[in-house]
């Protein structure tokens, strides 16, 4: 059984590759970058590597014998194989995985992909949302967005991306017939969007400062989907500026509470502290650089 041990030198195989297509030894060393000689040297190793003559030496030049020309036809098929899975190896995009939050996927991340593909046509980014905490051997994660607290890890560093600042948003349809800011008694009427995060108590101690009535409240397990509510005009929901940032900006949504939350749970840009992908650096950079033009 034949294995590739058995196979000849693939200098024997290119100089015969091109010797063939030329019949000639010297423009075949042209096209090779090589000496006359060279290509000889390796055309007679091949030769006798497989034990058999592959071309008849002539005043006019080289012929085939008859096994030559046939394996000359397979070797040529070979080396065109060859070159088109090289190409298309080579224009493979880059491929980088992000994971990320759903909350920043859709409300900060998406918006912006046109704008990234513009700038960075030849990476292929894969976006991983998920509020699990990813691990970035296992899950072939590049680089990752999460919102909390430092060290992340020993194995990752954090970058600033946001710090949080959080804001209540609604439809501007739903404070539209009031001629002066939300209070405590109109919050008491109006339905409160909660999430996981449950910001609100705090929100309200920080804005108002004093006990608010209870009022109705739809909760949600996600940050996006209470913001989804808020722009179909259901209530009033929490969340970081810069997420709400394009929407406050288009009028979709107004702030009908001139106050903001800050606190500790800043959003991060990690990445491993081993060497990155030279994608994945150029991803780390136009992430850190949007997030500083904010």
């Amino acid at each position: 059984m034949s294995s590739e041990a058995d196979l000849p030198s693939l200098s024997g195989l290119r100089a015969f590759s091109a010797a063939g297509r030329h019949l000639s030894f010297r423009a075949a060393a042209e096209e090779l970058g090589v000496t006359q000689g060279a290509v000889a040297q390796h055309v007679r190793g091949l030769e006798e590597h497989l034990g058999l003559r592959l071309f008849l030496r002539e005043p006019r030049g080289l012929s085939f014998t008859e096994a030559g020309r046939i394996y000359h036809a397979a070797v040529a098929r070979a080396f065109s194989q060859l070159l088109d899975a090289t190409g298309a190896l080579r224009e493979t995009p880059s491929r980088v995985t992000i994971s990320v939050t759903p909350t920043f996927a859709s409300k900060w991340l998406i918006p912006r992909l046109a704008e990234f593909t513009e700038a960075h046509p030849g990476i292929d980014l894969r976006i991983t949302a998920t509020e699990r905490v990813s691990s970035f051997h296992a899950d072939g994660i590049d680089l990752a967005v999460r919102q909390g607290r430092p060290p992340f890890g020993a194995s990752l560093r954090a970058e600033l991306l946001f710090p949080q600042e959080v804001i209540a948003v609604c439809s501007p349809q739903l404070v539209a017939d009031r001629d002066r800011p939300v209070d405590a008694t109109a919050l008491s009427q109006m339905t409160l969007l909660h999430d996981t995060h449950d910001l609100w108590p705090s929100f309200l101690d920080a804005a108002i400062g004093r006990m608010v009535p209870p009022s109705r409240g739809l909760r949600f397990n996600q940050t996006t989907l209470a913001l989804d509510a808020a722009l179909a005009g259901q209530g009033i929901a929490l969340a970081s500026r810069f997420l709400v940032q394009r929407d406050l900006a288009a009028g979709r949504l107004v702030q009908p509470i001139q106050s903001a939350l800050e606190g500790g749970q800043d959003f991060f840009l990690l990445v491993p502290r081993q060497e990155m992908s030279e994608a994945a650096l150029q991803v780390r950079g136009w992430l850190l650089q949007a997030a500083q033009e904010e």
